[in-house]
């Protein structure tokens, strides 16, 4: 199949379009700098120059593939394009420029969707798009049944999946692969578990708060590569996949393995320290997000085949260099 990734030089979308050549597709990938573009077609894809935000491009690459996984979203300031950033800087008040940045980036997001869904539906394509499992209702374990929450902690991302579920029925064969908050391997500068180890190091101590009983997910890169390999290739419009490999790890114990590497005590706080300790993460850091694939795994034949998450942490490879010191 010819197929097309967007943020194709990510971490995770690196590993996909690693995936999908391995699989005997032909892929290209939506980067955005000429250094991407090189690192890509080194590889044998071909590399498309541009943004999200040129939802003409995205529409022109999707009708002329066989499939679309979107895996880009505009996760830091600097992804956004000049007016995005004006309108979230001059937008109003300061204390409001955090949301005015999701709610930036989620538009987008939208909008790049429906239209890679207008190109694909002129050949009746797959489109399969990431999803954070924190918009998932915390404190329950979550399944692929269960739609999006608008009121969780990531419940702004949920505008995205209803916007993807709402192709199902255009000619787009539309789903979506849900992505724990942890999704590490080789090669993870920019993931949450590196902020993880910035923070502790930044203040001299691993914290967990309350008794850290509250559960993330988390999935190898390269076991979530093959379900959206698997999802392209087999899943029915509509449909809702899982790529979590362990459903729920106690978030102290996540603590605790990256204090004995980083050499450092772990520490309890209470959730009024979140913020001190965490930054913007202190919210996520408290959520409970216990999350199931079991019918994914039932479905499709997936079963995820890499080192669980504290035996990465203890490997010690996100420890080592600079940009983690």
């Amino acid at each position: 199949m010819r197929i097309f990734v967007t943020g194709a030089s990510g971490f995770i979308g690196s590993a996909v379009v690693r995936e999908l050549l391995e699989g005997g597709h032909q892929v290209s990938g939506l980067v955005r700098s000429k250094e991407a573009a090189g690192r890509l077609e080194a590889n044998g894809t071909r590399a498309v120059r541009g943004s999200i935000e040129n939802t003409e491009l995205l529409r022109r690459e999707a009708a002329g593939a066989d499939a679309v996984v979107h895996t880009a979203f505009y996760h830091k300031f600097s992804h956004a394009g000049l007016p995005a950033k004006l309108r979230i800087m001059l937008g109003g008040s300061p204390a409001r420029a955090a949301a005015r940045f999701m709610a930036a980036a989620v538009g987008t997001d939208c909008r790049a969707i429906q239209a890679l869904g207008a190109g694909l539906s002129e050949r009746s394509g797959a489109l399969v798009i990431a999803i954070p499992t924190m918009t998932l209702t915390p404190g329950r374990l979550a399944t692929e049944e269960d739609a999006g929450d608008a009121s969780s902690i990531g419940g702004g991302r949920v505008a995205s999946e209803k916007a993807v579920l709402a192709l199902a029925g255009s000619g787009v064969r539309a789903s979506l692969v849900r992505l724990p908050p942890i999704v590490y391997g080789t090669g993870d500068r920019g993931g949450l578990l590196p902020s993880l180890i910035r923070a502790a190091r930044s203040k001299g101590a691993a914290a967990y708060i309350g008794q850290g009983t509250n559960r993330w997910p988390a999935v190898h890169r390269l076991d979530a590569a093959r379900l959206f390999r698997l999802a392209v290739e087999q899943a029915p419009s509509g449909s809702r996949l899982h790529a979590v490999g362990e459903e729920g790890i106690p978030f102290r114990q996540i603590a605790e393995a990256i204090a004995r590497q980083a050499n450092i005590p772990s520490k309890q706080i209470v959730h009024g320290e979140a913020g001190k300790y965490f930054g913007w993460l202190g919210p996520f850091a408290a959520t409970d997000n216990p999350v199931s694939s079991a019918l994914t795994r039932e479905r499709y034949g997936w079963n995820p085949q890499e080192r669980g998450l504290l035996a990465e942490i203890e490997r010690g490879d996100y420890f080592v260099g600079n940009s983690l010191r």
